[in-house]
């Protein structure tokens, strides 16, 4: 069988590998974010409006989630290790080129090869950690795994802001040069013995195409559905219905295909079903909350880009202290406890900041991240533990892919979905408050004398605070949801049935 023999190698060094292995996954998961607070400069930089500058975001995220899939075939045809190496150099390359790029157009194709070639980065690194890690402590690299996962997010925009303003933007991907090549010679020298067994399977083109085709004009219906009014466009009912054709012939060709791209039939197993639904709705809701705080803090409370990202990183100091003892620990607990504390947490603190209103203060924020942090310590690992639990040896590689593909799928949906209610329910709310905002009011007639009578600059104030206070309702109406979101999280995990520990090929190391 294809990936059993390999499972008993053990590499020179554990703790190189485990480095080597890291850092390629911190450096792709670090791209996903570290261009967020840049875009206005880019922008600006390359002569475009700041709306034509997300693809610089979308382009890599959705090139990144249709190659995914590919990673079970693409391991099987050339080797995991051989994989994760060629990966690992081409998105140094694809790095370079995104930093020399001198149009829009040029930077948003380059950054589409780098999500091209970063798809198999993750899935390869948690499955030869799990490989190379004995069987008793598989926890603690999962745990590691998820703690750089957590960590990158977090880091990346007040890297990018402190680069942006220090040097320029191309450097937040030249950074990624030194790095990458540094872990791909680690990995290489740490790596090279394992045995590795290949296998021939035809390639699922048309699986490829309509996967493509569906996610690709899903996508772009979810980024141009706020400008251009949704459903009243042609553009996007068009977009719409192309998508559905595309989907609904990808799952219905992928179910009947005998060697699919992407194997739907690992949902038969009940653990991975229960646990990839809790990862991709639980990420989701993770990165909708890390996406509308800070546009909230920097849009209607007057943060600064590094301030708005530094009120926000607190997120990720529990997470990064607590992963080791969550790995090393975890197994001990019936995992379906820690990932329902995890959601309770991550559900609390967003009750907590319901509770906030336009006077709340830098401290409380930065707190109630810490707090959350919490949750996010205890997502990650007994949630892939959970869903790789009961698969076949051989499937774990598939998997992973697949797991990785609708989480960071979701991830890329939810950041649109979530702009998307937020202006929604603050343009609702404006539009309440503005009623009651007329000159035979008394609170309307004594705030225009407060502000020196009645004037256009006047009205425009008290628009801007009426604004100002839609949005802050509209934010705590997105918190309020999203606890209940979380809360129901709780019901879906228990769904899942032990045992939890992550099964060993034959052949492998007791």
């Amino acid at each position: 069988m294809s990936n059993n023999a390999p499972a008993s190698f053990t590499p020179p060094s554990l703790l190189l590998s485990t480095i080597g292995l890291s850092l390629a996954t911190f450096m792709q998961v670090l791209d996903t974010t570290i261009a967020n607070v840049a875009l206005p400069t880019i922008s600006g930089n390359l002569g475009v409006s700041s709306d034509q500058g997300t693809w610089v975001i979308t382009s890599f995220a959705v090139s990144n989630a249709i190659a995914l899939p590919l990673t079970g075939w693409l391991s099987r045809r050339f080797g995991e290790v051989k994989l994760f190496i060629w990966a690992t150099l081409l998105f140094v390359v694809a790095s370079f080129l995104c930093g020399i790029s001198t149009s829009m157009p040029e930077l948003v194709g380059f950054r589409v090869v780098q999500g091209l070639v970063a798809g198999p980065l993750y899935p390869m690194a948690q499955t030869l950690l799990i490989a190379v890690y004995p069987p008793a402590k598989r926890g603690m690299a999962l745990a590691l795994l998820a703690m750089v996962t957590v960590a990158a997010p977090i880091a990346g925009p007040i890297l990018g802001g402190w680069i942006t303003d220090s040097y320029s933007w191309p450097w937040i991907f030249f950074i990624n040069v030194p790095i990458g090549i540094f872990a791909a010679i680690v990995v290489r020298t740490q790596m090279a013995a394992r045995p590795v067994t290949i296998t021939r399977q035809p390639m699922d083109y048309i699986g490829l195409i309509t996967l493509i085709i569906g996610v690709g004009a899903l996508q772009i219906v979810l980024d141009k559905g706020n400008d251009l009014d949704w459903f009243s466009s042609n553009f996007i009912i068009t977009g719409t219905v192309i998508s559905a054709i595309g989907l609904a012939a990808f799952v219905i060709w992928e179910l009947t295909d005998e060697h699919p791209v992407v194997n739907l039939r690992l949902f038969s197993f009940r653990n991975f079903r229960v646990g990839t639904i809790c990862l991709v709705l639980g990420y989701s809701g993770f990165f909708g909350i890390n996406l509308i705080l800070p546009q909230w803090l920097q849009t209607q409370m007057g943060y600064t880009a590094t301030y708005a990202g530094l009120a926000v990183a607190p997120l990720g100091i529990l997470p990064v202290l607590l992963s080791p003892f969550v790995g090393k620990y975890a197994p001990k607990f019936d995992l379906r406890l820690l990932a329902g504390l995890a959601f309770f947490a991550i559900g609390l603190s967003c009750f907590m900041r319901s509770n906030f209103t336009s006077q709340v203060d830098f401290e409380h924020i930065a707190m109630v991240q810490l707090f959350m942090g919490a949750g996010i310590a205890l997502f990650f690992m007994p949630t892939l533990s959970i869903l790789l639990s009961d698969l076949p040896p051989s499937q774990i590689a598939d998997g992973s892919g697949l797991a990785t593909f609708l989480r960071n799928l979701g991830g890329s949906f939810a950041a649109s979905l979530t702009t998307w209610i937020w202006i929604r329910r603050a343009n609702m709310h404006h539009a309440y408050l503005s009623e009651s905002v007329n000159n035979y009011e008394p609170t309307t007639r004594h705030a225009l004398e407060t502000l020196g009578g009645a004037s256009n600059q006047a009205y425009a104030q008290l628009d801007s605070m009426v604004t100002s206070q839609a949005y802050m309702m509209s934010t705590v109406d997105y918190f309020y949801m999203m606890g209940w979101a979380f809360m129901a999280l709780i019901l879906i995990i228990w769904m899942a049935k032990p045992p939890f520990a992550a099964k060993a090929g034959p052949g492998a190391g007791h």
